[in-house]
């Protein structure tokens, strides 16, 4: 977005109005298209019902609405859903172009793959979550109704939302390697320390895995495996980046020394 000349202090900087403003008009962007994006998901949403539902038919689910506007709050929630999963890459964009302007060159490349990695992990978590654990999550948990003579008729409110918060934790999960990145370029977290953590943390994924899967080992150890890969992929992220990280320092201290020699 063009900066007027009103907006410009002498030395090229933008004033606290002229941020303002731009901030105004970036949001209202992404209001925009989030608002476009929902219209047009809101006319798929009985499409994207369809081919949630198709999961869970496969092993005889079916669907029932015991409320009036349930189905309504269901297409609602889906449209909203996927408007927000679209509109997201715009929505980084808009971020970085707002405060790419006080970044460095080197900070610019780092935010840029965080947004595009940080994207992707999530994606790949998300699939993940609809072709290999769902499945296997609503196949233990409709054979229940086998054992005794109970038919099962699913809320399609709460068979919906179940599968939306399925795919969230799993992206959530799958942004592991991401945030260790991330806490490694801010100093926080060290390599070594996931390191003489590793055998600790692996009890807590397998105790994660239970807790957001069936108790189905099958299940569990379908969720923890992926998951101690990310762990092990973190460690060796945060040591090429803690590395580059502790020579950058090493190099900015090797500067400071004559200045303060000249001094």
């Amino acid at each position: 977005m063009a900066k007027t000349k009103s907006e410009q202090k002498p030395d090229g900087s933008m004033s606290l109005s002229g941020h303002l403003r731009e901030l105004r008009n970036r949001a209202v962007v992404c209001l925009a298209a989030l608002g476009l994006a929902f219209a047009a998901f809101l006319s798929l949403a009985p499409r994207l019902t369809t081919l949630l539902t198709e999961m869970g038919e496969r092993y005889g689910y079916v669907y029932v609405y015991i409320a009036p506007q349930e189905l309504l709050t269901v297409y609602i929630s889906l449209a909203l859903t996927a408007a927000l999963a679209a509109v997201f890459p715009l929505i980084g964009y808009h971020v970085y172009a707002f405060c790419g302007p006080g970044l460095k060159r080197g900070e610019k490349i780092f935010t840029l793959g965080t947004l595009f990695f940080g994207t992707l992990c999530f994606c790949v978590g998300v699939l993940f979550a609809y072709f290999i654990s769902v499945p296997f999550m609503l196949h233990f948990l409709i054979r229940f109704s086998t054992e005794i003579n109970v038919s099962a008729s699913i809320s399609i409110h709460e068979y919906v939302s179940f599968l939306l918060t399925v795919f969230v934790v799993f992206g959530a999960v799958f942004e592991l390697p991401v945030a260790s990145v991330l806490l490694t370029m801010l100093g926080i977290l060290k390599a070594e320390w996931m390191v003489k953590a590793r055998k600790p943390m692996i009890v807590v994924i397998f105790l994660v895995a239970a807790v957001i899967t069936p108790p189905d080992v099958i299940s569990q150890i379908m969720v923890a495996i992926p998951m101690i890969f990310l762990y092990e992929l973190s460690i060796v992220l945060c040591r090429a980046f803690g590395g580059r990280r502790g020579k950058k320092d090493s190099g900015d201290g090797e500067e400071a020394e004559p200045r303060e020699k000249s001094a």
